[in-house]
């Protein structure tokens, strides 16, 4: 396994971030505790989760995912010490007014709630889900001020941010002489290069860790063509979409089987080889899942020919404003 910094930090975390959104509504206990088990023989020490995580599906409760969780730190052998957790606040909690959103309030019950269900007196890295703009800044920050003091929380990081949010957030965090944001996860792969214009620029100016989320585009970019009636892949909007960008799929399934490469192999390579980048999300269903291509995609090295071909495929945007202006 490859380890590299977290942003601007000296917290050492995999090239690989394991997600656990499938553990509970389509993974049962028995096999997301398998999961994690062989994620750390491999190496693999940066897990994700969220609050409301186990919301839908089978289980449909959400904190399911983070109690699944927990009763595997709970069978010890060093599992907790060796896990990078990252788990994440806004989400609807409850029916109840400050169940939702980044008040102080909410972030503390919030926090204290993870606490419990993972089972662990601290959380690594604390993520914002989403942007609260009815929530300001100041207060923001003294509640997750308030969790660093007490040690429940080490980091901060933010999700689905704007270039001009993580710099607001951080030039009023430097204000306070706080660390502000480490992180940021966003939607990000081949198909979906949007967070190029101003997001990657802003995490590389403020150093914050990059984590992509559905690196796949939810199956679209692991060899879809071949797949459509298989699962996810054969929902209506997922056809409709292989169908509108067929002659580009068409285009990136022949460039894999040239190499040789499995897609899903090769389009989290070129997610490690993008700037800002520390760690794309895999979200195993099943053990296979984790035990391929993924980690195959480590080793695959793409040359600048190669990465030159795959951006005629899918098309980048060059940093903001030279990207659409002159």
């Amino acid at each position: 396994m490859e380890y590299t910094y977290l942003g601007r930090t000296g917290l050492k975390v995999s090239r690989l971030c394991l997600g656990t959104m499938n553990f509970g509504p389509q993974t049962d206990e028995a096999d997301a505790h398998a999961i994690m088990d062989k994620a750390l023989e491999l190496g693999i020490n940066f897990f994700d989760t969220a609050n409301v995580y186990g919301g839908w599906g089978k289980s449909n409760r959400k904190g399911t995912t983070e109690e699944i969780i927990g009763r595997w730190f709970a069978q010890g052998g060093g599992r907790r010490e060796k896990v990078v957790l990252a788990t994440k606040v806004y989400g609807d909690m409850g029916d109840w007014p400050n169940h939702s959103r980044l008040s102080a309030l909410h972030i503390k019950h919030a926090c204290e709630a993870s606490l419990r269900r993972l089972q662990t007196d601290y959380i690594d890295l604390y993520q914002m889900h989403h942007i609260d703009r009815n929530t300001p800044w100041e207060e923001i920050w003294q509640a997750m001020e308030q969790l660093v003091r007490e040690g429940k929380v080490l980091y901060v990081g933010s999700s689905n941010f704007g270039g001009w949010h993580i710099a607001q957030a951080n030039e009023i965090a430097r204000q306070r002489n706080f660390m502000g944001l480490v992180s940021e996860q966003s939607l990000y792969h081949l198909a979906a290069r949007m967070i190029e214009l101003e997001v990657i620029p802003a995490c590389q100016a403020y150093g914050l860790g990059l984590i992509p989320w559905s690196p796949l585009g939810g199956g679209l970019l692991g060899g879809v063509l071949k797949k459509q009636n298989e699962g996810r892949r054969a929902s209506e909007n997922m056809q409709k979409r292989i169908e509108e960008m067929r002659p580009q799929l068409e285009r990136w399934e022949a460039f894999c089987a040239e190499m040789g490469e499995e897609p899903a192999a090769v389009a989290l390579a070129w997610l490690l080889h993008q700037p800002a980048v520390t760690a794309p999300i895999i979200g195993p269903r099943t053990m296979d899942q984790l035990t391929g291509a993924s980690l195959r995609a480590l080793e695959i090295k793409l040359s600048e020919e190669q990465l030159k071909t795959l951006d005629e495929i899918f098309p980048g945007y060059k940093t903001a404003p030279e990207h659409y202006a002159w």
